[in-house]
């Protein structure tokens, strides 16, 4: 398995401070696969709004239909996302 550096949300400061804030799990937690984009602010919040354009963005699909399509993804890629 690959390991990735990455800034805690602890260490953050600046815009990458404000995009965990504003990206963090109730828990205030930020999950990984946004934390992997942050030594490249720009990166994390290209993937974000890629992310939220896919499943909450205009669709034919509905926010289930996308949802579904996500978890068989995760499954077959053996992913816990």
């Amino acid at each position: 398995m690959a390991w990735i550096k990455v800034i805690q949300e602890d260490e953050a400061t600046g815009k990458l401070k404000e995009l965990y804030e504003k990206y963090a799990e109730p828990s205030g937690e930020v999950d990984n696969i946004l934390k992997i984009h942050s030594l490249n602010v720009k990166s994390l919040k290209a993937h974000f709004d890629l992310y939220a354009h896919l499943m909450r963005g205009r669709s034919d699909l509905s926010r289930v239909q996308r949802e579904m399509i996500a978890v068989v993804a995760s499954v077959i890629n053996q992913c816990r996302y």
